[in-house]
């Protein structure tokens, strides 16, 4: 493999290479046909959703070169002085393009007599400037600075959507990726290209051989076996309570992340559901799991007296939400099967 990380070998370049946002590209592209470019653009939304690299392929789209292309790290620049220093530079010309464009990006760690000396630029820059402000938590900006600005939202990308690069960049590293395992490390990513990007890296790095198997993912990531969310679910449709904590004490024994196997049992019981109420799918999900586990699924879906149905999923979800803040990390999940198991929900 490359030694050159694979989020920096495979940013997207131009517009037609940007995933899952099409709502933006479609409006910039718009905008810079008709020549109308803002002098501020505030790009908002979670970590590795692409908010820098549309900003750098959009100053390029507009003229900008390299050498007229500042970044700003607000987090490790975000003192007033700073922003003095940008407020006399935006004064100078370009040295070869028609714009100087400054990305600050996490423009949310600039402090408040920051922002203030930035909004006296941002009321009157001059012409030739166009600022491109990237941030993950737009609700700590002032509302003066958004006002000013023109606002896009970046969605977090479908685990379908990961899924597919994930895939495509493991075919051009010439490594064969099982489906299930693409599947994998896209749920594990939890919406962020560059996470996407990091766990296939570490498991491409550390493969034997050119084959990327579902174990080897499970292996190389921490994730749990599939067995042992299986075992669970086996346990919550035949309301076996005793069987359901012993998997549960086994994950914790083998220092399983609980959030992410509680995030495993979840999208299993969705993809239950969905193929006992929606069979169009089926395709779709055959496609996503080794056929073991398609076959598992396929059954439970089958079995009319199952215990899976969607207050088992709304209850498992809540435990879900509450096992990072809980001081026993599988207490959620435990309480949530007692309720399963001894009490009626639909």
């Amino acid at each position: 493999m490359s030694e050159v990380a694979l989020y920096r070998k495979y940013r997207p370049e131009g517009f037609k290479d940007v995933l899952g946002q099409e709502h933006i590209v479609s409006v910039l592209e718009g905008a810079i046909e008709q020549g109308n470019i803002s002098h501020a653009y505030l790009f908002s939304g979670s970590r590795g959703t692409g908010k820098t690299s549309i900003a750098r392929i959009l100053a390029r789209a507009i003229g900008a070169s390299e050498n007229d292309t500042y970044e700003i790290d607000a987090a490790s620049n975000r003192g007033i002085d700073d922003i003095r220093e940008l407020r006399d530079s935006v004064h100078t010309y370009p040295l070869e393009s028609p714009y100087k464009v400054y990305i600050i990006d996490e423009v949310h760690m600039l402090t408040k007599e920051a922002f203030n000396a930035l909004l006296k630029t941002l009321e009157e820059p001059p012409k030739h400037v166009v600022f491109m402000l990237a941030t993950t938590e737009a609700e700590k900006l002032p509302d003066t600075i958004v006002s000013r600005c023109q606002s896009f939202t970046f969605k977090k990308p479908s685990q379908r959507i990961l899924a597919q690069m994930i895939s495509n960049i493991a075919k051009k590293e010439k490594f064969s990726l099982e489906p299930a395992s693409a599947d994998l490390i896209a749920m594990l990513a939890e919406g962020s290209f560059r996470d996407a990007h990091g766990i296939l890296q570490k498991i491409l790095s550390s493969s034997k051989d050119k084959k990327v198997s579902i174990e080897e993912v499970e292996l190389v990531t921490g994730a749990p076996k599939g067995k042992l969310v299986n075992d669970l679910i086996t346990a919550i449709s035949g309301k076996r309570l005793d069987d359901a904590l012993t998997v549960v004490q086994n994950v914790v024994s083998q220092n399983v992340d609980m959030k992410t196997f509680l995030k495993l049992v979840l999208h299993k019981i969705r993809v239950v559901l969905l193929l006992k109420y929606a069979k169009e799918m089926e395709a779709g999900f055959k496609e996503q799991f080794v056929k073991e586990d398609f076959d598992f699924l396929k059954k439970l879906s089958e079995d009319k007296d199952s215990n899976i149905n969607s207050g088992v999923l709304y209850e498992l979800l809540g435990a879900y939400d509450t096992t990072g803040r809980s001081y026993i990390t599988q207490l959620p999940l435990e309480l949530a099967l007692v309720k399963l198991m001894t009490v009626a929900i639909d």
